[in-house]
């Protein structure tokens, strides 16, 4: 196909400017400053250090809500005046196949639980089993009631603390178990954690055999692993820091842990492979380290902004959790970026020609532009139509089924089968009926009390409701339990909580575990398209500026949709199809959970926006040196290819670890970002892009006058 010539002298051919740029100043500065630079990253490390280690124990164990809801409301409410009777309380089943509630063993058992709360300002009203509510009808399973007095986040504290004392009580015969919305909270994040931990440690070795074969120097693949180390070090004691100030999920540090990992590994890579280059053509470890900053840093620097940018779309999402998992994952970049930006630098000015030492004998002959990458760029470049046409393919077919998702709070499955919150709850369910565990709080005025009790009682969905119970203080307030004929995970549960609120009279509120969890899935779904349309338009601003052209950065942008849904689309199929349910251990829910859409897209397209940016980058650099979009698509991929592959290869071991996860909610991060990072490496950035600089030509670089005067000068170009 003959390329359409058009004029370039918008598309900023060969600049003329000498010396290095800014980043390549900042780089030589920091290679002549070794000592001083390592010496200020100890200091932050040992101090940062000293925190680090109770990050896990510190972080807030809830925060899963939607703030300003009306379930928020009502569990104040009932915190407020019900002595703590809300979805934050913990539940205490106490059961026996032989013993009733009424019996002198199942008594002082009840008694014995409630001891364990004695003198936890944390706990409110302890209240004993009531029959016709937490008595179930044969009378052998009883609940006892710790009202919440503190927030959320402390009372899956308490929980923590107090579980192991209640699980004692079980002997002769009787069983006990705490459950509630805060026990598993408490159970799961010790799950997650372990889980996380595990994956962790698979991960690592993996990682580091993959970064061996890619450099081929056990020096120069044990740089990267040790700035990622510092960067996690260093981002868990900010993180407790920052909890100082403002609860933060202890789901921040997990995501922070394995985004830190797979990222710092990535840019890491880019920045070495690159010194290697320019130290073995100019032989000066300074100058290489300038060239290095000039040209690979301006790209990991635009792309840290970039996954940082997506990120904080996720900011404007009303759920605590939600928001402080993504300042975790940023505040990790931002920990990695720095190091990346200034520790690096000052190492590689150190090591020198010590970069190849305890190198493989392959490694002596690799070159900088991958000969196998160039053969692919010239064969994208001859047959462009059949590679684009079998990627699409794979991609659209792949995407498809993302139509047909449905998403959902997570149910009691998260939690492994042994686990105390999930015994108790089964129980409830077994004794009292499936809508037991997920009672719904009706709070209204007294006044409205008797029409709140009729409306309720006759509404679809209710099988039982406790009478109306006055305020502790006094208020002019009452409450009532109501029973809803499903389990909380139920689809059926949402209709039922909506003509429950659409009934009732104006001043009633509806809350309960189950309906905070509604009320968050609707908050999620709600701000979704927004998150997305943030997302897509603040990549696309941050790609037109890198590259200074509107085109490329355009079709950038939207094939990064591509990999995106696609890896939605084989999550459906997995999670909520059950599709090889049974080979990755874990039993279907029947949807996805309701904060993958909003959290998962922000990650994986800060992901593929940073592949994208390693990729165009170094195609424009060369095309700014020859003028020639030929050169820029074979160098481009010649110069890139290797490290993309190599990035991804870490990325998706780094990822799938965590599919051996046995909390479901590691497992469906793990292999919808691992998923991502492969069909957007291989099919994406190694295929549809090329192939689209290919197509475009010229066109791909080009920019109007009025808007290259508007844009900042970026070079990454080194003269």
């Amino acid at each position: 196909m003959t390329e359409t010539k058009l004029d370039t002298a918008s598309a900023k051919p060969p600049g003329t400017t000498s010396g290095p740029g800014l980043l390549g100043r900042w780089g030589a500065f920091m290679a002549g400053r070794t000592r001083a630079v390592i010496g200020i990253w100890l200091l932050v490390l040992i101090a940062l250090g000293a925190a680090a280690p109770s990050v896990f124990t510190s972080l807030a164990g809830a925060g899963w809500q939607a703030n300003g809801s009306e379930s928020v409301r009502a569990r104040e409410l009932a915190q407020q005046h019900f002595g703590g009777n809300s979805s934050a309380a913990v539940q205490v089943v106490i059961h026996s196949d032989t013993a009733t509630i009424g019996d002198p063993a199942m008594v002082r058992v009840v008694e014995q639980a409630t001891a364990v709360f004695a003198g936890d300002e944390r706990i409110g009203q302890v209240i004993a089993p009531q029959p016709g509510f937490t008595i179930s009808p044969d009378g052998h399973t009883g609940i006892v009631i710790a009202g919440a007095n503190a927030s959320t986040d402390d009372m899956v504290k308490a929980v923590d603390e107090h579980k192991a004392a209640l699980t004692a009580l079980s002997k002769d015969g009787i069983e006990v178990y705490p459950t509630g919305a805060s026990a598993l909270w408490s159970d799961f994040n010790v799950a997650n954690h372990d889980a996380m931990i595990q994956a962790e440690m698979l991960s690592w070795p993996v990682t580091l055999a993959i970064m061996v074969l890619a450099f081929g120097s056990l020096v120069a693949a044990g740089l990267p692993l040790l700035l990622t180390l510092a960067g996690l070090v260093a981002s868990a004691g900010g993180l407790v820091l920052l909890n100082q100030i403002t609860p933060i999920s202890v789901w921040a540090m997990n995501f922070a842990m394995m985004f830190a990992l797979a990222l710092g590994i990535d840019y890491a890579l880019f920045l070495v492979a690159r010194f290697r280059d320019a130290l073995a053509r100019t032989g000066d470890p300074r100058a290489a380290v300038a060239e290095t900053m000039d040209t690979a840093g301006k790209a990991v620097l635009l792309s840290g902004l970039t996954v940082l940018v997506s990120l904080s779309a996720v900011l404007i999402v009303p759920a605590p959790a939600v928001r402080t998992m993504a300042v975790g994952i940023m505040l990790a970049v931002v920990f990695v970026l720095a190091a990346t930006l200034t520790l690096l630098p000052a190492v590689l000015g150190a090591l020198g020609t010590k970069i190849n030492a305890a190198a493989l004998p392959y490694a002596r002959r690799q070159q900088h532009r991958s000969p196998v990458f160039a053969r692919w760029g010239q064969i994208l470049h001859k047959h462009p139509w059949p590679f684009a046409a079998v990627a699409l393919a794979i991609l659209i077919g792949l995407a498809a089924p993302v139509f047909g998702l449905k998403t959902a709070m997570p149910s009691i499955a998260v939690v492994p089968t042994d686990a105390p919150v999930r015994q108790g709850y089964e129980l409830i369910a077994e004794q009292m009926g499936p809508g037991a565990p997920g009672m719904l709080s009706i709070i209204t005025p007294t006044a409205d009390a008797a029409a709140t009790e009729t409306i309720a009682r006759a509404s679809d969905g209710i099988v039982m409701l406790t009478p109306p119970q006055p305020a502790v203080d006094g208020a002019d307030l009452v409450m009532m339990q109501a029973m809803p004929a499903v389990d909380p995970s139920a689809p059926r549960m949402a209709e039922i909580l909506d003509r429950l609120r659409a009934d009732l009279p104006a001043d009633a509120v509806v809350g309960g575990a189950a309906a905070e969890n509604l009320d968050l899935q609707q908050a999620l779904d709600d701000y979704l398209p927004i998150v997305v349309a943030i997302i897509l338009v603040l990549g696309f601003v941050l790609l037109l500026i890198a590259l200074q052209a509107p085109l490329i950065a355009a079709l950038g942008t939207l094939v990064s949709l591509l990999s995106t849904a696609a890896a939605f689309g084989v999550a459906k199929l997995i999670f909520q199809d059950g599709h090889g349910a049974e080979l990755l251990g874990f039993t279907s829910q029947g949807f996805l959970d309701g904060w993958g859409p909003v959290f998962f897209f922000a990650m994986i397209f800060a992901i593929a926006m940073d592949y994208t940016v390693f990729l165009l980058a170094t195609a424009k650099e060369h095309y700014e040196r020859t003028g020639d979009p030929h050169a820029a698509l074979l160098d481009g991929i010649a110069h890139s290819g290797r490290v993309i592959f190599a990035a991804a290869a870490v990325m998706v071991a780094v990822f799938f670890t965590f599919a051996l996860a046995d909390p479901l909610p590691p497992k469906e991060m793990g292999i919808i970002l691992g998923v991502a990072v492969l069909l957007d490496a291989l099919l994406v950035r190694l295929v549809l892009l090329p192939v689209i600089l290919r197509l475009t030509g010229h066109a791909a670089w080009w920019s109007p006058a009025w808007l290259t005067r508007v844009l900042p000068t970026i070079s990454f170009a080194h003269h």
